[in-house]
């Protein structure tokens, strides 16, 4: 009976065990920590756990030193937990989580000192993003859903200038207006402008200067590509927080290689999005795992000439936005370009090595160094400047949320590609991707700009209407006769031919005779006084 087929009844109960089997393997591996090296000094397995993976964490050292292959490795580590990752790609090297890597020697090298035993070059599942539309699906939002301090951030406004927005959006929202595209925001500003007398009153001081200052500065924002970015179909979070049939996290990765030379508008877009996820998210506690990882590479463009009022929402989101289930990972050149209060928040750190060639640099070691739990074997400000390529300091939360002393550790490898992807290799990525149809083809729906353009049309139709019928019923205001008259005597905006033959000759009589003379012509026919 051996070499015959298993029976229905046992071939169903032989899948149901195995899907048991594949069950239980896969919540065994929720528990795993994400590897993240391995202890050069105590020979130890650096880990981070995933319950405190929504404690925030902070990634920092200068070019060159191997912050982005860090961020690679988490991505995949939180992808593999099932948990779906946002990140930006500014130097276009992270688009290789699409493809596997090239398992080279030296990679395979480091994999077997780690002590990595199942390593494997694998690609991770990817979405691709970004908001101009040419290497992924556009990312779009509505100005409504952008708000008004965001919005005077990337048009760089002074405070009258964003109180002025503020009045805009509030009369959008009296008068039933969507605000969905750059048009909209234009058309409404018109509107104020043409009523800016009685909005004034109602609403605050509007002043034609603020107004021209909005107007121009959405010119430079249109001239930057911004348009691209406000408009519809709008970006649903949902679509960032996919996960595949095999249980891994998605990864979301926005194209910023151009969007990073605007750092107003990459900030504010990533800040309005960090938002987002803080206003519609349920609570939730905390979890076994985070239910997103956001990932805020450049963080120091967030915090650049941010006033007070915008660096303490980013502080709340960030101490708040963990009861939602969601990580926010910073990347950064130094600590310090981190303000102390979110400092403060971010329980995992992977210090890469600091250069200290300059006062500034000797203080960001300094800061660092002052930032880890101290470990008695190791100097940290000194082994911060000797890290090489592919090392790091690192201190994550253990049993009871405690952060760990630091550890010298050598990074671990990612199993994709370490580098960037080809234009084919991304077209095949996006041809495979499930979210081409629902982002790719703009959609201009009735909004601001058509319901005030059919409002003028109609205006102008009533207004038209009886002057036209005036006209025809008046015998001497058209025809044939009237533009005989016209071009005789003149009207008040066109002189007719007597008076430029008078002016003519006026001009050819040199002496004062003849000026009298022209004087007393003119005066008989137009009736005046000699």
């Amino acid at each position: 009976m051996r070499g015959k087929a298993l029976t229905k009844p046992a071939a169903a109960g032989r899948r149901r065990s195995q899907r048991l089997e594949s069950a239980h393997r896969h919540t065994r591996n929720i528990m795993d920590p994400i590897l993240l090296g391995k202890g050069i000094t105590d020979n130890i397995a650096v880990t981070l756990i995933p319950r405190f993976g929504n404690r925030h964490g902070l990634v920092a050292g200068a070019t060159g030193t191997g912050k982005t292959v860090t961020l690679m490795t988490l991505a995949e580590g939180f992808s593999r937990l099932g948990v779906p990752v946002f990140m930006a790609d500014v130097k276009g090297d992270v688009a290789g989580l699409a493809m596997a890597g090239d398992g080279s020697e030296r990679v395979l090298q480091r994999a077997r000192d780690i002590g990595i035993d199942d390593y494997l070059p694998q690609p991770s599942p990817v979405l691709l993003w970004d908001m101009y539309g040419k290497l992924g699906h556009p990312v779009r939002t509505t100005v409504s859903e952008m708000g008004p301090t965001l919005l005077a951030r990337i048009l760089e406004l002074n405070d009258t200038q964003g109180g002025v927005l503020d009045i805009v959006f509030k009369l959008a929202d009296d008068r039933g207006l969507l605000l969905l595209d750059l048009d909209d925001l234009r058309a409404l500003l018109s509107l104020v402008a043409a009523e800016r007398k009685d909005i004034s009153t109602h609403y605050g001081l509007v002043s034609a200067q603020s107004i021209g200052a909005i107007q121009r500065a959405l010119l430079r924002l249109q001239q930057d590509g911004g348009e691209h970015l406000f408009g519809e179909p709008a970006l649903e979070l949902a679509d960032l927080m996919r996960t595949q049939v095999d249980g891994r996290g998605v990864i979301s990765i926005l194209a910023a290689n151009q969007l990073i030379l605007k750092p107003r508008l990459y900030s504010s877009f990533l800040l309005w999005l960090l938002s987002e996820l803080f206003e519609t998210l349920p609570e939730v506690g905390d979890l076994e795992k985070p239910k997103l990882v956001f990932i805020f590479d450049e963080a120091h463009l967030l915090f650049d000439d941010a006033p007070a009022a915008l660096q303490q929402r980013i502080e709340q989101v960030v101490r708040l936005i963990r009861s939602k289930g969601v990580g926010v990972y910073f990347c950064s050149q130094f600590p310090d370009d981190v303000p102390d209060d979110v400092l403060g928040q971010l329980g995992n750190r992977v210090q890469h090595a600091l250069r200290a060639f300059t006062p500034r640099d000797q203080k960001a070691v300094r800061t660092a160094a002052q930032t880890f739990v101290p470990n008695p074997k190791l100097d940290v400000a000194d082994t911060i400047s000797r890290l090489g390529t592919g090392e790091a300091l690192v201190s994550t939360l253990q049993d009871k949320g405690v952060p760990s002393p630091v550890q010298q550790t050598l990074v671990s490898p990612p199993r994709c590609r370490m580098g960037a992807i080809s234009d084919s290799e991304r077209a095949a990525v996006l041809a495979a991707s499930p979210l081409g149809i629902k982002y790719d083809q703009p959609v201009n729906r009735e909004s601001a700009a058509e319901l005030l353009a059919k409002r003028a049309d109609a205006t102008l139709q009533s207004a038209g209407a009886p002057k036209a019928t005036s006209e025809q019923e008046d015998p001497d205001a058209g025809g044939f006769g009237q533009a005989v008259k016209d071009a005789i005597f003149g009207t008040r905006r066109r002189q007719g031919m007597l008076e430029t033959m008078g002016k003519q000759a006026a001009r050819n009589v040199g002496n004062q005779l003849g000026r009298k003379i022209v004087r007393g012509i003119l005066g008989g026919i137009f009736g005046g006084k000699r």
